[in-house]
């Protein structure tokens, strides 16, 4: 008998309390449950933007090595606009500078290359979009542009290549001491040796012109510069 009070005082317990805390119960479980659920449709739907992406960036590349530019254009407008958020968007930007310079529009290339640079693409993208932009730069003959683009940047991996394209704007500009010394930076890096080109390195260096060193004025300038001086001072000149 006191077990079975025992048993129907756990259940008016039980049901107190249910009615108490029932609702903030399956509350939780909803909201988990939709919690559960919301994750699961963002990771799906992120597989599936970068599925499509891929797809996208596939027939960009058929477009580009057809020369199609209208229909690149359009392909890659989509993947910018679609697809932002994708690895894609980045290499998307690289094919169609490409393209451009395959065409002769040179500024169009620039002008993609910079989007990629101030986009949401990795590090390793946007380097490889500046050192494709520092190239177009050295076409366009603003090899001062180079330098400001490059001289300031944290180059890690991609060292030698900046190296390399700092040398040749230094060169361009007449600053042979400067370019000398990104060239031998690399040639003195062993680590550099699998990504640029240490043969071209070694010719660009023997190619500069020889460092123009001021002279020292000879003893003779100076003696006729005091000379000439002397000759010139007020009252210097002989009364008639």
């Amino acid at each position: 008998m006191d077990d079975l009070l025992s048993e129907k005082e756990q259940i008016e317990q039980f049901r107190s309390w249910w009615s108490a805390y029932g609702a903030y119960v399956i509350g939780g479980i909803v909201i988990g449950a939709g919690l559960l659920f919301g994750i699961n449709y963002y990771q799906n739907a992120k597989l599936q933007a970068q599925l499509n992406a891929s797809t996208a960036y596939e027939a960009l590349l058929v477009q580009v090595d057809d020369g199609d530019l209208d229909a690149a254009e359009m392909t890659a407008n989509e993947i910018a606009t679609l697809y932002s958020e994708t690895s894609y968007d980045g290499q998307s930007g690289l094919a169609m500078a490409r393209l451009y310079m395959d065409k002769n529009r040179d500024m169009d290339a620039a002008d993609a290359l910079k989007a990629v640079i101030d986009g949401n693409a990795n590090v390793e993208i946007k380097h490889v979009a500046r050192l494709r932009m520092a190239r177009i730069y050295l076409y366009q003959d603003k090899a001062q542009e180079v330098v400001d683009m490059l001289s300031t940047q944290d180059t890690g991996a991609f060292a030698a290549a900046y190296g390399e394209i700092l040398g040749d704007a230094y060169a361009a500009l007449g600053r042979v001491a400067e370019a000398e010394d990104a060239y031998q930076k690399i040639l003195m890096d062993t680590s550099s040796q699998g990504t640029v080109d240490q043969q071209l390195v070694q010719w660009k260096v023997l190619d500069l012109p020889p460092v123009q060193v001021a002279e020292p004025e000879s003893l003779s300038t100076v003696e006729a510069s005091e000379n000439e001086a002397s000759e010139t001072e007020p009252g210097s000149e002989e009364v008639e």
